[in-house]
């Protein structure tokens, strides 16, 4: 009798289940690997803050409404101001260089040059006519953090906060419009800096609390040449601010672009508001 056919078959037919079974484990392996590696890739993703670039989801702000044109806003008195100004070298009272600005590391080269206090023309620098506004002051307090975002405590303090938000680590104090009043006379200037000396206060700057003391007699506000000449103090003298709008500040020097003539010899306008 002939058995090898069927011997061979039989040898095939074991060959083709080893074949199986071996496709099988292949196959149970490289899925184990696959699982591994979406455990593994699901891990990292899950470092990043948005891996597919998904938009964050909206966020409900509750904002209560700003007094208009932030009249409402109290003075504050009996602050002492000191004179700071665009390129400001390091001194006894003043332990930070001036070259740069909290919110702009290339001021003095966006100003146009130092804004010398004893050599004036008009309102301006006697060496140049400034690129920015000459009326600037300095307060202390940075809502940007050194890390680049904003401060924690910034959108519940800064009451436009969300109304002039720009996104993450864009100042909303930059720019801002002050009203500054001494002796019946009233200058409008932009927070262009901070300090003196301190840059989280903002406890004084919107809140009721009074200038932390420091080497500069307690002072809580950096006026510029421009801002002193229009109020004829000198540094270490007594003035009351508050924040303005935009729709109230009125005409003067402060509202020119800073190319005008108009900066130069002029006689200071006459005050129409007082506190």
């Amino acid at each position: 009798m002939n058995v090898l056919p069927h011997t061979a078959a039989f040898a095939c037919c074991c060959s083709v289940l080893a074949g199986s079974a071996w496709a099988s484990r292949l196959a149970e392996q490289v899925a184990g690997r696959h699982e591994r590696f979406l455990e593994d890739r699901r891990d990292a993703l899950a470092a990043l803050s948005d891996p597919f670039g998904v938009p964050a989801a909206a966020r409900l702000v509750l904002e209560r409404p700003l007094p208009r044109g932030l009249a409402g806003a109290a003075w504050k008195r009996n602050v002492i101001a000191t004179v700071f100004w665009v390129g400001e070298l390091p001194g006894e009272h003043n332990p930070t260089p001036n070259t740069c600005s909290a919110w702009d590391q290339n001021w003095l080269a966006n100003f146009g040059g130092c804004d010398d206090p004893e050599h004036r023309a008009g309102y301006l620098p006697a060496a140049f006519t400034p690129l920015l506004n000459p009326f600037y002051v300095a307060l202390p307090y940075n809502d940007v953090a050194r890390g680049g975002g904003h401060r924690p405590e910034a959108s519940e303090v800064i009451p436009w906060f969300w109304q002039s938000y720009r996104g993450a680590g864009i100042s909303v104090c930059k720019g801002r419009w002050l009203a500054i009043h001494h002796q019946g006379r009233v200058c409008y200037a932009q927070w262009e800096d901070v300090g003196p000396f301190v840059v989280d206060h903002w406890q004084y700057v919107f809140g009721n609390d009074a200038p932390l003391p420091n080497r500069n007699g307690g002072a809580g506000i950096d006026l510029s040449p421009a801002v002193r000449d229009f109020l004829h103090l000198h540094s270490g003298a007594s003035v009351e601010w508050r924040f303005a709008e935009d729709s109230e500040v009125p005409p003067g020097p402060w509202r020119h672009a800073p190319q005008a003539d108009f900066f130069r010899g002029l006689p200071p306008p006459r005050s129409t508001t007082q506190p």
